[in-house]
């Protein structure tokens, strides 16, 4: 299959190609609402603005609702048309029959995306008590949810296996970039010249959907001192808010102004 780049045109060129089957005006919503999705919630992980997410989904679950009521019934709820009781029409089409089409797109995705619509809806209620932020867990949900719809959307329409799909997927969500190789389960940054602080940006942009361990990212930087790494690198990179650094936990999140940084220097200059 081939490696995604790190910008949103080729990942919305990725999924489009694998949608191509899906009618135009349903593909560019769907797709669009995903990668919205996607970018609100890795964007949340930083200001803990979960709720933004939020408003992705429901446009992602509205654009999917239409187009499978217009796969199943030859007809859908117009677009600026407001679709007053989102839960009855996914109920609707659960109660076609058999013969209306895939069992996959007349009853599990509808079925998702009625707890995902909502889920969606109901974030931003206070909850009470807990270790974890009931916010983020809910974030999370929709995220894996939505990756799921997407992923048999794609395995449906596009004729792949589901491995296939997913690796599809899973690429979109993860930036790929040719100065980063991952062999034998480490990453190695390939570009020469580049001091330690920008190895670990590029690193850390390299996997801006999760946390990586700063041992690890030591390890992969090949610097020579795990406490002189700590002071220098991340712990500067912190203080200047280009990344979150956890001492605690010892996990590293690359920031918004990171990603900025990466995407407007590192990356538009050549070695």
């Amino acid at each position: 299959m081939q490696m995604l780049s790190t910008n949103t045109g080729s990942r919305e060129a990725a999924l489009t190609a694998a949608l191509a089957a899906v009618p135009d005006r349903f593909r560019k919503r769907i797709v669009a609402a995903y990668l919205e999705l996607r970018k609100r919630y890795a964007e949340a992980r930083y200001d803990l603005a979960w709720d933004t997410s939020g408003l992705s989904a429901g446009k992602f679950c509205e654009a999917t609702l239409r187009f499978l009521q217009q796969q199943l019934t030859g007809g859908s709820t117009p677009f600026g048309q407001h679709i007053p009781n989102f839960a009855d029409e996914c109920r609707k089409l659960v109660a076609l029959p058999r013969t209306a089409g895939h069992e996959t797109l007349r009853v599990i995705i509808p079925r998702a995306l009625g707890f995902l619509y909502t889920l969606r809806g109901k974030r931003g209620i206070g909850h009470v008590g807990g270790d974890v932020e009931p916010n983020r867990i809910d974030a999370e949900t929709v995220v894996r949810v939505s990756d799921w719809i997407l992923c048999e959307l794609i395995r449906i329409f596009h004729k792949l296996s589901l491995e296939e799909a997913q690796a599809l997927v899973d690429a979109v969500a993860q930036r790929t970039i040719p100065d980063v190789w991952e062999v034998a389960g480490r990453r190695r940054v390939l570009r020469q010249g580049l001091n330690y602080q920008e190895k670990t940006l590029l690193l850390l942009y390299s996997s801006a959907d999760s946390a990586v361990l700063a041992e690890d990212l030591f390890a992969w930087t090949d610097h020579s001192n795990f406490t002189l790494y700590k002071r220098d690198v991340l712990a500067k990179l912190h203080r200047n808010r280009l990344i979150e650094y956890d001492r605690e936990s010892a996990a590293v999140y690359i920031s918004p102004l990171g990603t900025q940084q990466v995407e407007g220097g590192l990356l538009s200059v050549k070695a």
